[in-house]
């Protein structure tokens, strides 16, 4: 493509969005989040949190690191050695795309110019082949393309190219843009058919040319996406990396999710991206195989995924510990991202249910409600801050809960980038219909055929129970809404302007409502949220005997701040009546589950190995939390699986008086 051609592509993209969003085997079109004005009390104060304190938060630790300078000194403006991982380039690629997600919300000169001075070091560290990695240039530079196992540079320039994409759509600049470009272009010259064979060691850079491919329209970028992700399992002249990368096997012949959850995630992202552009029938089954055994028994029950004991990731079947869960933030994030796909690719709600899991449990953990401290990995279970475990610190950071930042910063970085998009999961669209996916207070312009439709829609979810949806078409119109009705959801209850509707259509997880609609008309959708008592599969052991608490969409746990300072020897009988309250000056404002448990108390000799099964009990007042809070006050036990019997609940024992 030509500079001047590529050019008016761009031109086209500032006026009119883009224009290859959407493949020809996508059932739908997600709505951009620059289209959707959150209003919510629930995300809005997040997303106004990340933008004025994680963004800056980030930004400053990326340059107190080193990670920032280490381009400088790449380009040869300053002196000095290479600082930190030899991967650290990607954390500030995703601050930056943080930050371009936030401007693209919300004007702010002061970000603006602090963000273009960081892209001037980046492009003055690109060499004049396009090559761009601080290590390699500063520690390894005659090693370039040895490594692609361990040294990331793949990975690296993947998150380069969707900083590039981003900054460009929130600011129509080209800065950050044609660096990824070039580098891009790099790249396929090295690899492809015909030319290198090898993959990467940590997916990514697979869905972030898939990017790059709709915003240009360049052929070559989808080529080599296609062709990184072919590759994979096929030993054309290589090593295979194994089953620990998902390079055991071509994508077509993968039966089960195995290895490293979080490149799993951006490899299945990048194939549902495929998928979506060329309808291949391989990696719809391979997905669908994927998805059935990671859903049916493989993640936990907040939407987290990965094993501590596993190199963080996936196990064999039903081995999900709750204290040595892994379920890195990352990797959470990265589970949206490909249900979110998958929803899109399929029209089918069950996906967008499990979007909504991990979104406000898994994910929401990460980051702490002031925005400045994060948690790597998000345990269900946890003794305190003497037990807690973290990733990627120095010594000694293993014994805190919520740090500032992390020596392998991807989770914070991560969570920067992903807090500004969630008003892009809540609607979607095809040639005539409008799907719901998130229950979220917001204002949306949604196209559809000829006409523009504006929703507007009123809720305190997740808290409460009720939806007022507003339509309001340019033209009065014939169109299905169609509303996505939760897995976790019995008896929702549904009217149009006042009137029941009884028994609506559903189609895949969705109540249709297709109708003429006029300017004002109103549906009202009630989803009843009762305290609900889960179980786990019989197979995973360390959950036998033992419930789970949600409501709604959120998952409950015990904190000890909560519960006269331990919970791990608190049980929850069967017949304890439980309650929600809404407690306005907590956490935030936040529902929390009332009920009584039973405490225990071993007596006997502490010392002995042996001794009588005996124990008292004693009535204790229960309080549960959303998962997604903890840690955010007094550091301390903390549970998710809740003994159902005492003699199944931990204790300190007392010697007899």
């Amino acid at each position: 493509m030509s500079k001047s051609i590529f050019s008016i592509c761009l031109f086209l993209l500032v006026v009119a969005g883009p224009v290859f969003a959407q493949g020809d085997f996508m059932a739908l079109m997600p709505v951009p989040f620059t289209n959707v004005r959150m209003e919510d009390e629930f995300w809005r104060p997040r997303i106004d949190v990340n933008h004025d304190v994680t963004v800056g938060h980030c930004l400053d630790w990326c340059e107190s690191t080193g990670r920032i300078s280490n381009f400088a000194k790449a380009a040869g403006l300053m002196d000095g050695k290479f600082e930190g991982i030899y991967f650290n380039d990607s954390d500030v690629y995703k601050v930056l795309e943080g930050a371009a997600h936030a401007l693209a919300l919300r004007d702010d000169p002061v970000l603006d110019r602090r963000v273009d001075a960081v892209i001037e070091k980046i492009a003055a560290a690109q060499d004049d082949y396009g090559y761009l990695n601080t290590y390699y240039t500063l520690v390894e530079p005659n090693q370039r393309w040895t490594n692609l196992r361990v040294r990331h540079e793949l990975y690296c320039a993947g998150h380069l190219i969707e900083a590039g994409v981003a900054h460009y759509e929130a600011m129509g600049k080209r800065t950050l843009l044609d660096v990824a470009i070039r580098f891009a272009d790099l790249i396929d010259s090295i690899f492809g058919p015909n030319k290198r064979h090898g993959v990467p060691g940590h997916e990514e850079i697979e869905l972030a040319l898939v990017k790059l491919h709709r915003m240009t329209g360049e052929e070559r970028y989808l080529r080599l996406a296609e062709f990184f992700v072919e590759e994979r399992g096929r030993p054309n002249g290589r090593e295979l990396y194994g089953e620990s990368l998902q390079d055991h096997l071509p994508i077509r012949e993968q039966t089960e999710i195995v290895g490293h959850a979080v490149r799993a995630m951006y490899l299945y992202s990048a194939v549902a991206d495929l998928a979506g552009i060329n309808g291949d029938a391989g990696y719809f089954n391979a997905m669908d195989r994927i998805w059935n055994d990671l859903t049916g028994q493989k993640m936990y029950i907040t939407g987290g995924i990965g094993v501590w004991d596993h190199h963080e990731g996936f196990s064999r079947g039903y081995d999900l510990p709750n204290e040595k869960a892994y379920a890195e933030t990352c990797a959470s994030i990265a589970l949206a991202l490909w249900a979110h796909r998958l929803n899109s690719l399929y029209a089918d709600a069950r996906y967008a249910d499990l979007l909504e899991r991990v979104l406000y449990n898994g994910i929401l953990s990460g980051v702490s409600l002031d925005g400045d401290k994060f948690l790597y990995v998000n345990p269900l279970a946890s003794h305190g801050p003497e037990t807690f475990n973290t990733s990627g610190g120095k010594e000694g950071e293993s014994k805190q809960h919520r740090q500032h930042w992390f020596r392998c910063a991807c989770c914070p970085s991560n969570v920067v980038r992903f807090i500004p998009q969630v008003g892009g999961f809540a609607y979607a669209h095809d040639e005539k219909d409008i799907y719901v996916n998130l229950y979220v207070a917001s204002h949306a312009e949604i196209p559809l055929s000829e006409n523009r439709i504006s929703i507007r829609q009123e809720t305190a979810y997740p808290w409460d129970e009720t939806i007022k949806l507003t339509i309001e078409p340019e033209n009065t119109e014939t169109f299905g809404v169609l509303l996505r009705i939760p897995g976790w959801c019995d008896n929702a209850r549904l009217k149009v302007n006042g009137h029941k509707i009884d028994k609506p259509l559903m189609e895949h997880g969705y109540a249709r409502i297709e109708r003429q609609w006029s300017a004002g008309d109103a549906i009202e959708l009630r989803l009843p949220m009762p305290v609900r008592r889960i179980q786990s599969h019989p197979n995973v052991l360390p959950n036998m005997g033992r419930i789970a608490l949600q409501r709604g969409p959120l998952v409950y746990c015990l904190e000890g701040i909560d519960n006269g300072g331990r919970v791990m020897d608190i049980s929850l009988p069967d017949n304890s009546r439980l309650r929600a309250k809404y407690k306005p000056n907590l956490l935030g404002g936040a529902v929390v589950i009332e009920g009584k448990g039973l405490r225990r108390i071993d007596r006997g000799d502490p010392d002995r190995l042996y001794r009588d099964a005996f124990y008292e009990t004693e009535k204790q007042k229960v309080m549960a939390i959303p998962y997604c809070l903890w840690d955010n006050r007094k550091p301390g036990e903390m549970v998710v699986w809740i003994p159902r019997h005492p003699s199944l609940s931990e204790t300190e024992i007392e010697e007899n008086p």
